[in-house]
C-alpha cells in the first residue's frame, strides 16, 4: 500500500509541475545534456522556443557553438534580459560557455534555444530532433519533447527577475 502510494504521489507530481514523459538526458564527453523541451505552437507559427540543461563535468569551460534542426530553417542560442523595465532578446553571437563543473538552465525568461522559419509547427506529444555542437563535446543529437503551449508559462512577469548569466 506504501507503494502505491508513493508513486502515485511521484505521478501526480509529475503531472502537475509538467515534468515531460520520457525526459532526455545525454552525455557527449564532459558534457551532459537533461530534459531537452519545447512548447506545443499555435498553428501558423514560424518561431518556436527550446528549453534544457547542460552541465559540464569536466575541469575545463566548454562552449555551445552552434544548433541546428531539420524542423528549423535556422536555430540559435537567444538570451532573453529585462533592463530599466525593457525586455530585450538578442542572439548570443560568439556561443555560450558552459563553466567547468557548472550547470546552465536554459528556460524562459533567459537563454533558451530559438527556432526560427519553422515549416510546420511543434504539436504536443511529438519530438524535435536537433543536433548541439560544442567547442571539445563535438555534435550532440537530442530530441526536444513538445509539452502544451502553456507547459512551462510564467504568470505575469514572474520568472523574468532571474536574469542569471553562466558565472
Amino acid at each position: 500500500m506504501k507503494k502505491l502510494t508513493a508513486l502515485l504521489a511521484i505521478l501526480f507530481l509529475a503531472v502537475t509541475f509538467g515534468v515531460p514523459a520520457g525526459a532526455q538526458t545525454v552525455t557527449a564527453g564532459d558534457i551532459e545534456i537533461s530534459n531537452p523541451n519545447a512548447r506545443a505552437m499555435v498553428p501558423g507559427a514560424k518561431v518556436g522556443g527550446g528549453y534544457l540543461s547542460i552541465t559540464n563535468k569536466g575541469k575545463a569551460d566548454d562552449k555551445l557553438v552552434g544548433i541546428t534542426s531539420t524542423r528549423a530553417k535556422s536555430s540559435e542560442i537567444h538570451q532573453m534580459s529585462v533592463n530599466n523595465g525593457v525586455m530585450t532578446m538578442r542572439a548570443v553571437a560568439d556561443g555560450l560557455v558552459i563553466p567547468a563543473g557548472q550547470t546552465i538552465e536554459l528556460k524562459p525568461g533567459g537563454y533558451h534555444v530559438m527556432f526560427t522559419d519553422v515549416a510546420e509547427p511543434f504539436k504536443q506529444g511529438e519530438t524535435v530532433k536537433a543536433t548541439l555542437t560544442f567547442e571539445q563535446a563535438g555534435q550532440v543529437d537530442v530530441e526536444f519533447t513538445v509539452g502544451g503551449a502553456n507547459a512551462m508559462k510564467m504568470d505575469g512577469h514572474s520568472g523574468m527577475s532571474d536574469m542569471s548569466k553562466p558565472q
